[in-house]
């Protein structure tokens, strides 16, 4: 196993290398640290082990699937939550990986949640459990469509860690691209449970069995994805920026194991084909706290164009709306002066 573990590169003066762009671009991820700072990630690490049980609980579990349920997706209470989806140096990597600025983003999930180990699957969940997952690619739930050709990527995603990995257990597995002609990455990239007529199974051993017994030809040729794959081992604040092409999988946690993670995917503006994962931000609108509005309020004019507020030029914006929006949001310290002058 150790030959196959990958360790985090740092990130250095806050932004992503050339190397390490390059990397995401040609290998399909990239493995980093230090491109958020240690205190904000260090805050919403110790929220998400408040929200989430401890493991080897009753309570944890309950917890035997991907994602919070709605319990902590952006816009949240969780301030740190909100922090890292729209921190400045996170979306300055997504732009550069993209090739785009960043007001030509748009954050479409950002969702933390908990992952535990435990010895088995019960056999009511055996074909969805999700401790040990079949080699997938992530597009079919994120977009409408196949993502274009590789020089053309649409989308980033992202798994913040934010808790260490024990017994090097637990960490997700890529397989690195290796160029054009890479058999692994043979167009067009289906062959994947629930793709197509494929059934859907999420768990690596009935999977591999369905592959076997149902598309043998298949089954052959995907046990290279296995053979070649490279797990990663994650600390605090690690972070793996990968693509909706990537083949990759979570594998098994040690028993008494819990992993927090915090998933985020950010788009091309243009690429409207690729869905929003969770409930639209204006959902979180009427909370007495009025944690949107501020949120709104007080972003930056480039965090507002990642959540798909209007930009200064657009034709959304003249003497009523501006009015309107000022209406809406002027007493939370709004400032509507970039949208005037566009």
């Amino acid at each position: 196993m150790a030959d196959t573990l990958l360790c985090a590169e740092p990130v250095v003066g806050e932004a992503l290398s050339d190397q390490q762009i390059a990397h995401w671009r040609d290998k399909g991820f990239v493995f980093v640290r230090d491109l958020l700072p240690v205190a904000l990630v260090n805050e919403l690490a110790a929220a998400a082990g408040q929200h989430y049980p401890a493991p080897s609980t009753p309570a944890a579990r309950a917890y035997t699937d991907f994602g919070s349920g709605g319990a902590l997706t952006f816009p949240s209470a969780v301030s740190g939550l909100n922090q890292v989806s729209l921190h400045p140096n996170l979306l300055q990597a997504m732009a550069a990986l993209l090739d785009v600025s960043v007001a030509a983003l748009r954050l479409s999930q950002s969702d933390l949640w908990a992952k535990y180990g435990r010895e088995s699957a019960t056999a009511a969940s055996a074909r969805t459990d999700n401790n040990d997952q079949r080699m997938h690619v992530d597009y079919p739930n994120h977009t409408l469509v196949h993502p274009p050709p590789w020089q053309r990527p649409e989308a980033v995603e992202m798994i913040l860690y934010l808790s260490d990995a024990v017994d090097d257990a637990g960490g997700t597995a890529v397989v690195p691209r290796s160029g054009p002609d890479d058999p692994a990455y043979r167009w067009p990239i289906v062959d994947s449970p629930g793709i197509g007529e494929l059934r859907y199974i999420n768990s690596k051993g009935p999977a591999e069995t369905y592959f076997a017994e149902q598309r043998p030809h298949l089954a052959s040729w995907r046990q290279q994805l296995y053979q070649r794959e490279r797990q990663v081992t994650y600390k605090v604040g690690d972070m793996l920026l990968y693509r909706h092409d990537t083949w990759h999988r979570g594998t098994p946690l040690a028993p008494t194991a819990r992993r927090l993670v915090h998933n985020l995917t950010y788009r091309k503006a243009g690429s409207e084909w690729i869905s929003t994962l969770h409930a639209g931000w204006a959902w979180q609108a009427y909370r007495d706290d009025k944690m949107l509005e501020r949120l709104v309020a007080t972003a930056s004019v480039e965090q507002r164009c990642v959540l798909g507020f209007p930009a200064p030029g657009s034709d959304y914006w003249c003497a009523e709306t501006l009015a309107a929006v000022e209406a809406r949001y002027g007493m939370f310290g709004f400032d509507s002066t970039p949208y005037r002058l566009g």
